[in-house]
């Protein structure tokens, strides 16, 4: 028994490296804040983007322990500056949230205390947080009250949950599968594709509906689609419509959408991760009526609440459907199980071990209140405008009015020239790098696109892309 007990403690003294003192957590924490102020002083002077890939052997792991500013340097150097900097103003590529500040704080708060938010039995404050966030999000949207809902990692998850639900309501299985059919545009995001193969609904029919020159879905052609299906005796079951698509932001029109759906019992679908928080503008809320007709909604807070990545949000009015694929009992859970016990996260999402994300959504709310938010989309509005009319003096073609924040641009060319020549100008852009910009193509046509949506895109930052692309179309032009 003493060897025993000798053994134990000379584990118990080396593994006490895991808790630092008092004075070591200070040191660690004095770094880290240094760190971060360097980062985000930087922000307004270094590059949005740099091709310069990682040293490999640099990150590899060590058995050797390594001193925190050694590695606080380490990270810096060969992640925090390399590749697309999301944290950046100049981030205008693809759909950025920023990552405010005091939402950080609620991570290292939710870390230090390690909430499990996935059980109200484990953290009845953590899951009562979680529950208020959606609470607030069902009247945000007009959902009703029984709806239910889910924190996700992102609108990936979150469009998982609500096609699953979706499926398993309209009992889309086995040899019913070949004969169903779902409604999407052409621009719905490829997530949703790769959700219907998780669930087993790869072999559906999948229509898409053609587009109008705003690239907003056709409701008129929705409607004549579904009725040729049902005449055709096929299983219309799924509309999949977008609130602010990844492409080009268009809104298609939700309410005579959801009319349709109504009209022949099918679940409607509305994936508005991009743009559903827009609903909270002036500009822009009448373009979102309809999205309380919804069946099921994603939004993320980690786009246009200018979250760090890690939270999306899925809303369903159908508790029974979730409850279907979710909802599962065991043994060694039966502490858990309680009747008067609100909704578990864990019983509307894939997930049961469940890090607490709400918390950085609910301190920053609680810290700013909603307006500075408001703001920052209506000031997201107006950038995405003044950056389309100073284009268009500089001789670029701009794509239809956006709906949105999303739009694209090319400058244009003889046929024979003009992808090659936008494709060369986007990549002198990227060699610059100041501020970060994408392409997507559009009628097989090359664009150049932006995606104004961080909270620290700035006037200032649309005046340097503007210098940035007027010094590139010089070079550029060289060639051609």
């Amino acid at each position: 028994m003493e060897s025993l007990i000798q053994r134990i403690k000379a584990l118990q003294e080396s593994s006490e490296a895991l808790e630092p003192s008092e004075e070591q957590r200070n040191n660690y924490t004095s770094q880290l804040s240094t760190f971060a102020n360097r980062f985000i002083n930087g922000l307004s002077i270094n590059p949005a983007y740099t091709s310069a890939k990682e040293t490999k052997g640099a990150l590899a792991i060590s058995s050797t322990p390594r001193s925190f500013e050694s590695l606080l340097a380490l990270y810096e150097q060969e992640v925090a500056s390399k590749g697309i900097n999301a944290a950046s103003g100049g981030h205008l590529g693809y759909i950025p949230g920023g990552g405010i500040f005091t939402a950080a704080l609620a991570d290292y708060m939710a870390d230090v205390t390690n909430e499990y938010s996935g059980m109200y039995y484990a953290s009845p404050g953590a899951v009562s947080i979680e529950n208020e966030l959606i609470d607030w999000m069902k009247v945000v949207f007009g959902f009703p009250k029984e709806a239910v809902g889910n924190l996700t990692s992102g609108g990936s998850i979150a469009n998982l949950i609500a096609l699953t639900a979706a499926r398993d309501h309209h009992g889309v299985r086995f040899d019913r599968i070949p004969t169903s059919v779902i409604y999407v545009s052409e621009q719905v995001h490829h997530c949703i594709q790769k959700a219907l193969r998780i669930i087993g609904l790869e072999a559906v029919i999948i229509r898409y509906v053609p587009l109008n020159e705003q690239h907003r879905m056709e409701a008129e052609a929705l409607s004549k689609m579904i009725a040729e299906d049902l005449e055709n005796d096929l299983h219309p079951f799924l509309i999949i419509a977008s609130a602010g698509t990844t492409d080009t932001g268009a809104i298609d029109p939700l309410r005579a959408i959801g009319c349709i759906a109504q009209e022949h019992d099918l679940w409607y679908h509305v994936d508005g991760a991009y743009g559903g928080f827009f609903i909270l503008t002036e500009s822009k809320k009448d373009m979102l009526k309809g999205i309380e007709m919804a069946d099921s909604l994603v939004i993320d807070p980690h786009k246009s609440l200018f979250l760090p990545y890690g939270l999306g949000a899925v809303l369903v009015k159908n508790k029974d459907a979730v409850f279907y694929s979710h909802h599962y009992t065991a043994n060694y859970m039966q502490d858990a199980i309680q009747e008067h016990n609100p909704i578990n996260p864990a019983d509307v999402s894939p997930e049961l071990t469940k890090h607490f994300r709400g918390l950085r959504l609910w301190l920053p709310l609680q810290l700013h209140g909603i307006t500075p938010f408001i703001s920052c989309l209506e000031e997201k509005l107006l950038l995405t405008r003044y950056f389309r009319e100073q284009l268009v003096n500089r001789g670029f073609a701009v794509g239809p009015e956006p709906d949105l924040s999303v739009s694209y641009f090319w400058f244009p060319k003889e046929t024979a020239q003009e992808d090659r020549f936008n494709q060369a100008l986007l990549k002198e852009l990227h060699a610059n790098g100041q501020v970060f910009l994408s392409s997507t193509r559009i009628g097989g046509k090359f664009v150049i696109r932006m995606a104004l949506l961080s909270f620290r895109t700035k006037l200032a930052t649309i005046d340097t892309a503007l210098e940035m692309i007027d010094s590139a179309i010089k070079k550029v032009s060289l060639s051609y």
